[in-house]
């Protein structure tokens, strides 16, 4: 008898955590989802839900695109962005394995042109280094060298030697795409298969995401896309995808939350996919270890009062929340937004995709954690995140009104407008064409299509920014720079955005050619 009830308890207590039946919580996270996209205005949007190996929920909300008005559904394809950092950890990781490299091995034994801001870093950063953000370069430093840019990927990392840090090496966390691309490229080296060729063969084909992209320039007529979004005046507008291809690793994937739902489930089942070990599980928990810490704000604290470390891991954000420890990543691209969140502790996850640029996808995870993960309180996330975005919009207004009460009007440029037309050299990024076209100022950075537009004429030597592309990006300024005998000697950038660094570009007038 005794045998009998140790044997029954056993059993009990090998059952799996994630038996528990979350028909009340999916329902409530439905009917929230449904309003939250009403109330930010964002045109589409898909969410799953994943519970061990099945997929418990999946369902898309509004339209792939205003213009055709065509629904959205659980396989409609969305940008994922950054979240195919995690992707980039995996095949590396898969290396790992097969005793081909090492997480600690410096990353000039492989790119040994490879080269930062200073010889001792360059000598000894390691794939680890790489993949955990702290290069000791800030947060997007150098990303306008590839944004929409002619530059190859070997070229943007040549280009990257010139980027100063912020901090010291190993010191502290600075979100860096650039290193993820210097990851990536170390696979065909090791392999002699180029980044999408390992990652389609070794990842994508095994574990069923045959629809899943990894460039834009395979969408076709016949691809279930969802299409990315800006909002002007208010309303929703079709942009064109920008094509990533020279930053791939860091975030090209394209994929739907039933795909993606699939990933989840193999990250948190250690690697393994059916009966295949795509990677160990030794792998996975070191993948899921944090390795570079991140402080948290007095706002954050009290915001989330159960969270008690964050930090990045290697290609994943980790934290705790609610007694668990989460292991996440967001992306963001041009009119899209995404968010993963996993739970591997519960054997949980869920995926939320937009095609708009809004914090939709971050309230609708949080949302889940409460419900999921039994929250004491509650929060409305959305309508805390609709608010913090009032804020801040009347912050911008307000520093709008203050930066146009402070243009002298009266104050003419200083020479004739065909004398500040040339060429201005940036030596990391490359040039910035100044032309006079009719009565005004055209302005075109050379590397990519899509910066190019007017200068209008603000005060003195400064010239306001107009975009002639549809751009996420708001206007700016650029100012040219004279010396002492009143000539033009370079000209600066201004343009405050949360993704590019126009700081980091100093243009000097160059000789034309």
């Amino acid at each position: 008898m005794q045998r009998l009830l140790t044997l029954s308890l056993s059993l009990v207590l090998a059952l799996p955590l994630f038996s528990q039946n979350y028909k009340k919580e999916i329902k409530q996270l439905d009917q929230y989802a449904q309003q939250a996209l009403e109330d930010w205005n964002v045109p589409g949007m898909a969410v799953a839900v994943v519970q061990g190996d099945e997929i418990i929920f999946e369902k898309g909300y509004g339209v792939k695109s205003v213009n055709t008005g065509e629904a959205v559904d659980p396989h409609s394809l969305f940008a994922v962005a950054s979240n195919t950092k995690s992707v980039t950890a995996a095949a590396l990781a898969i290396l790992v394995d097969e005793g081909k490299i090492d997480w600690d091995d410096k990353v000039q034994t492989y790119l040994p042109w490879f080269q930062l801001y200073d010889p001792y870093v360059s000598a000894n950063i390691t794939i680890r280094d790489l993949l955990c953000h702290r290069s000791g370069l800030d947060t997007f430093s150098g990303d306008l060298l590839w944004y929409g840019s002619s530059h190859s990927r070997e070229e943007v990392l040549r280009r990257a030697k010139h980027l100063e840090p912020v901090y010291g090496f190993r010191e502290h966390y600075g979100y860096q795409n650039i290193m993820f691309l210097a990851a990536g490229q170390i696979i065909p080296v090791v392999t002699g298969q180029e980044w999408e060729d390992f990652v389609q063969e070794r990842i994508l084909t095994p574990i069923g995401m045959k629809n899943t992209l990894y460039s834009t320039s395979q969408i076709n007529a016949q691809t279930n896309m969802a299409m990315p979004h800006n909002t002007v005046d208010g309303k929703n507008v079709e942009i064109d995808f920008v094509n990533w291809d020279n930053i791939a690793p860091a975030g090209a994937l394209l994929s739907s939350v039933h795909e993606w739902s699939t990933w989840m489930r193999t990250q948190m089942n250690y690697g393994k996919y059916g009966d295949q070990q795509i990677w160990s599980e030794a792998r996975a928990y070191e993948m899921w270890d944090t390795q570079t810490p991140e402080t948290m704000s007095a706002g954050a604290r009290n915001l989330w009062p159960t969270r008690k470390f964050t930090g990045y891991a290697l290609g994943w954000e980790v934290e705790s929340m609610h007694g668990e420890k989460i292991v996440s990543h967001g992306g963001g691209y041009d009119g899209m937004i995404s968010r993963t969140v996993m739970v591997p502790g519960k054997d949980i996850g869920i995926v939320v995709l937009t095609n708009s640029i809004s914090s939709l996808s971050y309230a609708i995870t949080y949302k889940w954690m409460d419900l999921f993960l039994d929250a004491d309180e509650t929060q409305d996330w959305s309508e805390l995140f609709l608010n913090f975005k009032k804020r801040q919009e009347a912050a911008e207004e307000e520093a709008r009104k203050e930066r146009e009460a402070n243009r002298n009007t009266e104050a003419k440029h200083t020479l004739e407008l065909s004398e500040y037309a040339g060429t201005y050299r940036d030596k990391m990024y490359g040039d910035l064409i100044i032309r006079v076209i009719g009565d005004q100022l055209a302005f075109q950075f050379e590397p990519t299509s899509l910066f190019r537009g007017t200068l209008r004429h603000w005060h003195y030597d400064t010239f306001e920014l107009n975009w002639g592309t549809q751009m996420m990006l708001p206007s700016g300024t650029v100012q040219f720079k004279l010396d002492k005998d009143g000539d033009i000697e370079g000209l600066a950038v201004e343009c405050p955005n949360p993704d590019f660094l126009f700081e980091e570009l100093d243009f000097k007038r160059v000789d034309e050619e």
